[in-house]
């Protein structure tokens, strides 16, 4: 877009405000409430309507004389039908030729983005859709700025972050990933108290930042004049209480690492942690698969989700292999590395040459577990779509992981689940 059509488009934008604001000016002189009013209470939601009436015949529907009260923003203007949309849908409401008549009068007429209540009997369209006619109205709330065009919708990546209130607004996806979003914590939470585990919470300010590697923020505590650290894990915490009883914690919480910013990685983040007594890495690699292929069912009503070109399956047992066992799989034809024994994971020379065969820039002071981390990430991990379980990370870049007691001490008995990570 040129610096002239940017300025056009915001010359226009500024006129219509101006135009809403003297709008909304005649509207706080002649109405109630100076022009907010608070006193409808929406009684129906769209969707509901939508499901429980939307295969009525018109006829039915008319002599049903059903009486509802709904409200929501006027997305829409199609003649003397307004689309109204709210949380669960849209609906449209119809305005007859007085009901127009006094709308102009009473609020110079009604804009995209004004949010109206209404009440009347529910009706269908000779198209079949669904109309609220326009008994009683009134409107709730004067959107004073014009909506994204509605055509191209919301575009611009930036906008949608620093304004999330309008993409959701204006894009069905973004409310659609909300909601799932909502469903999905509600049904993880639902999970872990049916399997025993206790919901807690743990300071978010910490002394000490502990429990992860990362750069932390800092703050300060004006009562104690000291610095503090938001959390970076809650880690440390929920072990104390594993210590002091509690056989199985978990805590859904906000974390903050002073780090890198993209639209995949936010310096605030939720995570959900979790710990049980009397039981290993395997036992939780179980309830992991468990628990995400009762929530995909609960909140998707299916274990199969589509991601891009592909399909995750969600239900089953997962695959389960160690970082050595994933290099030497997804590196059918590299005969260096199907000769690699574990034995050889500590030698550095080997390591090295192996790291560069697959076009990994190493640094020299990269310890041989860093050397296989890389190589995996190089050739293995690109490849994993379905759940999988990595288990055996090597022990120097997990420090604070069991040394396994079954495959070779440099590898831990740990493990990490990966999906989809080309």
């Amino acid at each position: 877009m040129t610096d002239a059509v940017q300025n056009e488009n915001v010359q226009e934008e500024n006129k219509l405000i101006a135009e809403r604001r003297a709008k909304l000016d005649h509207i706080r002189k002649s109405c109630k409430a100076n022009g907010h009013p608070n006193d409808f209470r929406r009684e129906h939601l769209a969707g509901d309507l939508q499901a429980e009436f939307g295969e009525k015949t018109k006829e039915e529907l008319e002599e049903l004389n059903h009486v509802v009260a709904i409200a929501g923003r006027v997305m829409a203007k199609r003649g003397p039908f307004l689309a109204i949309q709210e949380t669960s849908g849209r609906i449209q409401a119809y305005a007859a030729k007085d009901v127009q008549k006094e709308l102009k009068e009473k609020y110079q007429g009604l804009d995209i983005g004004d949010i109206i209540g209404v009440k009347g009997a529910l009706h269908k369209s000779g198209k079949g859709d669904l109309y609220v006619n326009m008994e009683e109205y009134e409107l709730l709330t004067k959107a004073l700025r014009p909506l994204p065009e509605k055509f191209h919708g919301l575009t611009d990546q930036e906008m949608r972050y620093r304004q999330r209130y309008v993409d959701l607004i204006v894009n069905e996806d973004s409310r659609h990933a909300f909601i799932i979003r909502s469903k999905l914590v509600s049904a993880i939470r639902n999970f872990m108290s049916s399997k025993g585990y206790l919901e807690v919470e743990t300071p978010m300010m910490h002394v000490i930042p502990g429990g992860a590697t990362a750069r932390p923020f800092i703050t300060h505590h004006n009562a104690l004049d000291i610095d503090m650290y938001l959390r970076v894990a809650p880690e440390l915490y929920l072990k104390r209480l594993v210590v002091g009883g509690f056989d199985r914690v978990f805590e859904i919480n906000r974390n903050f690492r002073n780090e890198g910013l993209s639209p995949r990685h936010n310096p605030e983040f939720t995570m959900m942690e979790f710990y049980q007594a009397y039981a290993d890495y395997k036992d939780l690699m179980d309830l992991t698969e468990e628990m995400l292929s009762t929530v995909a069912m609960d909140v998707l009503g299916s274990t199969s989700m589509p991601y891009g070109d592909e399909t995750v399956e969600f239900g089953g047992t997962y695959a389960r292999m160690s970082m050595f066992e994933a290099i030497k799989h997804y590196n059918p034809d590299h005969a260096e590395i199907q000769a690699l024994t574990e034995e050889d994971l500590t030698n550095r020379d080997k390591m090295v040459a192996i790291a560069k065969s697959v076009h990994v820039e190493v640094e020299t002071f990269w310890t041989c577990g860093q050397l296989l981390e890389e190589i995996f990430g190089e050739t293995a991990e690109p490849q994993l779509i379905q759940p999988t379980f990595i288990t055996g990370y090597p022990a120097d870049i997990s420090p604070l992981a069991r040394r396994s007691m079954i495959t070779h001490s440099s590898l831990t008995a740990s493990s990490s689940l990966s999906v989809v990570v080309k």
